[in-house]
């Protein structure tokens, strides 16, 4: 197919973060001391070079920024001080909007008073679902006086309905995510003449790559304890999460009682509340070359988690001392945070990588099922119209 250029790419890349994409020379050396560029994965000097010429139907089939895990070396060593670390980081900004088909993303990375625009209008939406309604929140409550005395979370948010509305929000992240998912295998294997077996028998590399992310044991200049602290950070997330939206009848205890559940919340809340604040330490003292350069993005995610975190124990503490309206209270603080987080920041925010990472290993590997010349197709010459 025909490439057109577009000459304006380079400017819109400062949104994302890209501002140093012109000082770069392409001299080679960042995949010449990257450890993860080998073969057809030529990162970052090839996705630099399709940046800078403006070829954004080429980068859209890319997945090279998404095998990328940030180690730092290729930034350290740059002779140009490009920073093309963190240029591969802007991409993946850049990719996020492109996958999106809502705008939202595009949005929230061109401009930071969107984002927080959308978090605020969401919690309005939760506040708002707590005092309107009149069989639920405080409405119920005031029909219950006894509720106010002792709790009795039956008759503030009935464990049957908030049940209800975390299926529907699971549901409407699942659509965002996979239809935005779907959109970037579209583009990654367009014009690749891949057998549908090839998908089958390389589906192990999704399930192997999304659970363990392994490709970032291989980078030569990261700290391992990176790669560990992102593996105990999504178990706690994950835990959380499947206890809220699957277990729900079961987590959420009414009354002062102990349930063992709790046992698997105190797990998520230590790790939550320990990597979240680890995350932000880091990110404070710049230490590291991935901790360097932050956007708005890269803030968001971990402090709305942390104050996640804080909230929900907080709330389960009111609750087992039996000091009924600061549960309450809390109970409405903590969603009016967490809903936000998940509808905002997963499907398009950072952790959207949660998905785009572990397919376009996915990906990589079933295009190596292609005819040879669909892999050439797939080499990304860098000359407009091949």
């Amino acid at each position: 197919m025909p490439y057109r250029v577009d000459p304006q790419l380079v400017n819109e890349f400062r949104n994302f973060g890209g501002d140093t994409v012109t000082t770069c020379f392409n001299c080679g050396n960042c995949s010449a001391v990257c450890a993860l560029s080998e073969g057809d994965i030529v990162f970052p000097r090839r996705f630099i070079r399709l940046m800078q010429l403006g070829l954004t139907e080429k980068m859209k089939e890319s997945p090279d920024p998404w095998l990328c895990y940030y180690c730092g070396a290729c930034s350290d060593t740059c002779p140009r001080q490009a920073e093309p670390g963190e240029l591969m980081m802007s991409a993946r900004r850049w990719l996020t909007s492109m996958y999106d088909w809502t705008g939202i993303s595009r949005l929230m990375y061109k401009h930071d008073y969107f984002e927080i625009i959308m978090l605020a209008l969401v919690s309005v939406v939760v506040l708002l679902l707590f005092t309107l309604p009149k069989n639920f929140g405080f409405n119920l409550l005031a029909e219950h006086p006894e509720a106010s005395q002792s709790v009795m979370l039956q008759f503030f948010a009935p464990k049957d309905y908030v049940h209800v509305g975390d299926l529907i929000l699971a549901a409407l992240l699942g659509v965002l995510l996979l239809s935005n998912s779907l959109r970037m295998i579209t583009w990654v294997m367009r014009g690749a003449n891949v057998p549908l077996s090839a998908y089958v028998s390389e589906f192990k590399e999704l399930v192997i790559h999304l659970f363990t992310q392994k490709r970032w044991g291989k980078c030569d200049n990261v700290n391992k304890w990176g790669w560990l602290r992102h593996i105990v950070l999504v178990t706690g997330y994950a835990t959380i999460f499947i206890l809220v939206v699957v277990f729900l009848p079961a987590f959420q205890v009414e009354n002062t009682a102990f349930h063992w559940t709790s046992l698997l919340g105190y797990y998520s809340t230590v790790v939550l509340l320990g990597v979240t604040t680890w995350m932000i330490s880091d990110r404070i003292r710049k230490t590291e070359q991935i901790h360097k350069h932050s956007e708005l993005s890269d803030w968001m995610f971990p402090i709305l988690l942390l104050l996640t975190a804080l909230t929900g124990i907080s709330m389960h503490i009111f609750r087992l001392t039996n000091m009924a309206m600061p549960t309450y209270y809390m109970y409405v603080i903590h969603m009016m945070i967490a809903v936000p987080m998940l509808v905002i920041e997963v499907p398009f925010g950072k952790w959207a990588h949660l998905a785009y990472r572990p397919l376009s290993a996915y990906l990589q590997e079933v295009r190596k099922h292609a005819q040879p010349s669909e892999v050439k197709v797939k080499s990304f010459d860098l000359v407009p119209g091949t």
